[in-house]
Formats: C-alpha cells, sequence, structure tokens
C-alpha cells in the first residue's frame, strides 16, 4: 500500500523490487508503478509486475560461465608455463638443457664485463658406467642420471644453472661466486 500512495504522489513513474515467499518458494519481482489521470481527471495507478527469476538464473548462469572460462584460462597459462618449462628441461634428469644453459652463461659473462660480477663454472663428466649397472639395463641408467640431477637441484641456488650438456657431461653455472 504505502509504495501505491508514494507511486500516486509522484508523477515520475516509480521502480521497486519486492522479495516474498509465495508457497514456500521465494519470489523476487521488480515492480513499475505509474501514475496515470484519467478522462475523468481522476488519478490513477497502474503497475507492471515482472518476475526476476529468469533474469537472476541468466546471471548465475553468466557467472558460472565466466568463472569456468577463468579457471580454464588459469590451467592453459599453467600448462604453457609447465611447456614451456619443459621445453628448457631434460626430462631424464630435470635439469637445464644444453641451449638454456648457453643463454645463461652469455648472461653471467656480459654482467661480468659490465658490472665486474664474478662467477663461477663447475664441469662434471661422469666416469663409464658399471658393469653392474650397465648389466641393470636402461632402468638402472636413468636412475643414476635422476639421482644427480636430483642432487645437483638440490644442492644449488635458484640462481645457478645446473644443465646437462650432454650424455655424460654436466655443468653448473654459480652466479656471483668467485
Amino acid at each position: 500500500r504505502a509504495a501505491e500512495q508514494t507511486a500516486l504522489a509522484q508523477r515520475e513513474p516509480l521502480v521497486s523490487e519486492h522479495r516474498f515467499d509465495w508457497h514456500g518458494v521465494r519470489r523476487e519481482f521488480s515492480v513499475l508503478r505509474l501514475r496515470l489521470t484519467d478522462i475523468g481527471g481522476r488519478d490513477l495507478l497502474a503497475a507492471v509486475w515482472s518476475d526476476l527469476a529468469p533474469a537472476r538464473r541468466r546471471q548465475a548462469q553468466h557467472a558460472a560461465a565466466i568463472e569456468q572460462l577463468e579457471q580454464q584460462q588459469r590451467a592453459n597459462e599453467q600448462l604453457r608455463r609447465e611447456m614451456q618449462d619443459q621445453t628448457l628441461r631434460d626430462s631424464e634428469t630435470g635439469l637445464y638443457n644444453r641451449a638454456h644453459f648457453e643463454d645463461q652463461l652469455r648472461r653471467e659473462v656480459d654482467l661480468s664485463t659490465r658490472e665486474h660480477r664474478e662467477f663461477a663454472l663447475v664441469s662434471i663428466e661422469l666416469d663409464p658406467l658399471a658393469p653392474e649397472v650397465v648389466d641393470l639395463g636402461g632402468a638402472a641408467r636413468t636412475r643414476v642420471f635422476e639421482a644427480l640431477g636430483r642432487l645437483l637441484r638440490g644442492n644449488t641456488r635458484a640462481m645457478d644453472a645446473s644443465c646437462r650438456l650432454d650424455d655424460t657431461r654436466f655443468a653448473v653455472l654459480l652466479s656471483g661466486v668467485g
């Protein structure tokens, strides 16, 4: 009643929202109330009730779709980073590959030249595998390389670059170390 009285008192249309339970279901409506004057000069009130449930459902579906797209975008970005990282790393050891190592070495040489900053290069070459390991086959060889990769990754700083140069040669570039 109060909304109708307010609408009759105003010259402009009045829009309001109403929520109530109807047969145990919560309903939401938008109501447009407009004051009209008939031929006899009497004030009349026209009210148009619009159910907001379809619009609310569309909004919820839209929000869910946007959230799903954002999740897919985050997953794709993570996958892209992983793929990029895989192209920089040796699959057996998890160490950087030769191309990435050479880029890091160029960067360190440039820094050394420009800023008189020191770096160290550690070169590692594995002796031929023991006959016992060779007899165990490719799986044993892979485990040796995986262990060496874990050893180098676990005992160097994040700023250092450990890499596999070829089948038996490895290198560690120690940034800022004389």
